[in-house]
């Protein structure tokens, strides 16, 4: 099977769920009888290839006729096969691309979406001004950090791997340029799983900078009198409803990320509600809060905050227009 073939083999096994290779080719590989149809099947393929292959997608258009060993086929044609289900790519090839950095996850975290980077985005320029204005230290804490690709976004910027040059332009924030402002911080979540895949991204990305990584419901882990500058939070917000509806697309996201009712709610709002008062307790005077609340649930959330003593309330939309993300200053 040539790269051209499996293209095609490929496409047409994600879009047609009749259509199967020849069995000399399956090499023992039996398909799931449940099939989902791909809406990119196109783009779904070359991402399998190019992980199979460990090649660029440029490859993959100038090598049409290079063949791919058995080994390569096998693992192909078993990777479109997972694809069928609705399994997402990223969860086949254990890598998710979010603001620029390759990404590792497994079914035990959410998958990191382009809507997120708007949360990252609003993180790193308020954490820029901070840091001109208080040229000491800043301290951030992720809640619900799953993947962890929040914080370690935030921090990627911060000491300058990317546009901010690791805080190494200090002659622009401070008069003693030999002195680099520290930034400490912290991520938790209740999920065990989902610490472990933040921990090894964080020793992949960001292997010279420290993150305490606790595990827990919201702030729970957190002394009462711990308090930060920047607090963000991409909690579950989706209705049981909405989740169940989501999931029959077998997209094996964990529920525990997406759930954001208990037995008694139905709006979503449930871990909302909790986490709103004690970010606002955990924060310092003058300090900001983040949080993703989705198009549902933004304005619930902005009145949440206001209630809970946040000034300067905003809810700002995503790339498609939609209400994605809150922010209060306390």
């Amino acid at each position: 099977m040539t790269v051209a073939e499996a293209i095609k083999t490929g496409k047409a096994m994600l879009t047609d769920g009749s259509f199967l290779p020849p069995s000399d080719q399956l090499s023992g590989i039996v398909p799931s009888a449940d099939f989902v149809l791909s809406p990119s099947p196109a783009l779904d393929i070359n991402c399998i290839l190019e992980h199979i292959l460990q090649k660029d997608r440029t490859f993959l258009l100038i090598h049409r006729d290079l063949e791919l060993s058995d080994a390569q086929q096998t693992a192909f044609l078993e990777a479109v096969a997972k694809r069928r289900t609705g399994l997402p790519v990223a969860y086949i090839t254990g890598h998710k691309e979010f603001y620029g950095l390759d990404f590792y996850v497994t079914p035990d975290v959410l998958i990191p979406k382009p809507d997120t980077e708007l949360l990252v985005e609003h993180a790193v320029d308020w954490a820029k001004d901070f840091l001109r204005e208080n040229l000491t230290e800043i301290s951030i804490a992720d809640i619900c950090t799953g993947s962890g690709c929040i914080i370690i976004s935030v921090l990627h910027e911060l000491i300058g791997l990317n546009a901010f040059t690791g805080l190494t332009k200090l002659n622009e924030l401070r008069s003693s340029p030999d002195i680099m402002p520290q930034i400490k911080a912290f991520a938790s979540d209740i999920s065990k799983p989902a610490l472990k895949i933040a921990k090894t991204n964080a020793s992949r990305l960001l292997p010279d900078t420290e993150i305490t990584f606790l595990q827990g419901d919201l702030f729970e882990p957190f002394p009462e009198d711990k308090h930060f500058d920047l607090i963000l939070s991409n909690p579950p917000y989706i209705p049981s409803a909405m989740v169940s509806e989501l999931l029959k697309d077998g997209r094996s996201e964990p529920v525990l990320a997406l759930d954001g009712d208990t037995s008694e709610t139905s709006d979503g709002l449930a871990i909302i509600r909790r986490l709103i008062p004690q970010a606002y307790g955990h924060l310092n005077k003058g300090g900001l809060f983040l949080v993703e609340s989705g198009e549902y649930n933004a304005e619930a959330t902005a009145e949440l905050m206001k209630k809970a003593g946040f000034c300067n309330v905003r809810i700002f939309e995503d790339l498609a227009g939609q209400l994605r993300l809150t922010q209060g200053r306390r």
